[in-house]
């Protein structure tokens, strides 16, 4: 159950980051709204799952799918380049976090 708040926080961390873009600034109120409703749901999981979780994996499966998240969602939605190097990019930081989840926690 730990690891399933993580993953939801981890998605939650995409939308703070893209909802932070979209806001420019904070001069856009419901994007702003947003970010802080994605921020706090994402910090809030993130701290219940660290109760039964290593910090270290934890931590890095959650930037690693909000990292990962932000650049395809900025990628398919915003037109962000795309590039066979991020594209392998993207798939070593999932790899990266599946390893640091498979090795991860005794609890």
């Amino acid at each position: 159950m730990a690891w399933l708040l993580v993953v939801v926080a981890g998605i939650l961390e995409t939308g703070f980051a893209v909802c932070l873009k979209l806001s420019h600034g904070f001069t856009r109120l419901w994007p702003t709204i947003a970010f802080a409703v994605f921020a706090l749901g994402s910090f809030g999981l993130l701290t219940l799952s660290l109760r039964k979780l290593d910090v270290g994996p934890a931590y890095a499966v959650w930037t690693g799918i909000g990292a990962s998240g932000t650049a395809i969602y900025g990628m398919v939605f915003l037109d962000d380049i795309v590039s066979t190097l991020k594209i392998v990019s993207i798939c070593l930081v999932l790899a990266g976090v599946v390893g640091l989840q498979l090795s991860g926690s005794s609890h």
